[in-house]
Order: C-alpha cells, then sequence, then structure tokens
C-alpha cells in the first residue's frame, strides 16, 4: 500500500529532529509498521523524499484517516502548526472526518442490505429444502407400499396352489 508524500513527511517530522520522537511510538499511534517508518527515514536520509508538498484533493481515504488520527491526538494549542506545516484548514479535517463517516455508513448499508438478501436467500432455500424431504419421504412411503403389495400378491398367490403340488 503507498501513503502519499504529505503523510510521509508528517510522520518522518516527528521521528526526526527536532522532535526525534521514538519510532516504535510514533507507529502505534498511526498503525504503521514500525519498519516502513525506517524506510523512510533511510530515504529521506538518501533524498530521495521530495520535499514539495501535495494538495489536500490528492490525498486519499486512509490518508486521510491517518492525518485526522493525528490531528486527534494534538493538542489544539499544536493543532494550527500541525495544519500549517501539511497545508491544511481546519475545515478539511471536519470535512475529511465527515467524508469518512459517511463512507463508513454507505458500508454498514450495504452491508446489511447483502444479509437481508442473504437471510431471504436461506429461507428460500429452506423451504425448498422442506419440499423436497417431503417428497423424498413420499416416495419411499411408496417404495415401501409397493414391496408390501408385492409380498401379499405372493402370500396369496402360494394360498391358491394345491396343497398337494410342490413347487421345486
Amino acid at each position: 500500500m503507498g501513503y502519499s508524500r504529505a503523510v510521509k513527511v508528517s510522520i518522518l517530522r516527528r521521528v526526526l529532529p527536532p522532535n526525534n520522537e521514538s519510532i516504535a511510538k510514533v507507529s502505534e499511534e498511526i498503525g504503521l509498521n514500525d519498519q516502513t517508518i525506517r524506510n523512510w527515514v533511510k530515504a529521506a536520509s538518501e533524498g530521495q523524499l521530495l520535499s514539495e508538498e501535495t494538495s489536500p484533493r490528492f490525498i486519499n481515504a486512509q490518508e486521510k484517516y491517518l492525518l485526522i488520527k493525528e490531528a486527534a491526538s494534538i493538542s489544539e494549542a499544536d493543532k494550527g502548526m500541525f495544519l500549517r506545516e501539511r497545508g491544511l484548514h481546519s475545515e478539511h479535517l471536519t470535512l475529511w472526518d465527515q467524508e469518512l463517516r459517511e463512507m463508513m455508513n454507505q458500508k454498514q448499508d450495504l452491508k446489511n442490505q447483502e444479509v437481508k438478501a442473504l437471510k431471504k436467500r436461506v429461507i428460500q432455500l429452506e423451504k425448498e429444502l422442506h419440499r423436497k424431504e417431503k417428497a423424498l419421504a413420499e416416495a419411499a412411503a411408496l417404495l415401501i407400499f409397493k414391496k408390501k403389495f408385492e409380498d401379499v400378491m405372493m402370500e396369496s398367490e402360494d394360498d391358491k396352489l394345491p396343497k398337494n403340488t410342490r413347487l421345486c
């Protein structure tokens, strides 16, 4: 999974001087693997990460979530600096939070619709299974009655034979 350069830069600012936060602590807070952050630190030291900032409109949903999560862990006094460093406004965070909540609600609605459709399908299949079980039981009963009828008919034929005749 790729992260935008803006997210990478924001995390690097936390783990590099002057902040020098622990990589393990930042990775736990953000929910990233610490080796990923170490790779970014290495790339930054080799000059592979560009310093050019990207526009907030090009940030994907996961990056928005990470930024919202990071902003929530920052005090209100430091939030202004946090937003300026990333070229964001407080409205971005509010809109993104609302956007992400709507996405979650839509996914939940979709899951609810799928569950409802699956329950309906299960009911149909259970009705069909019940109908087939009844048909199978009826067929089995007919076979048993046929066998009993044949046995009764054989007995009645045996009764009609004269007593003096031998079958073999």
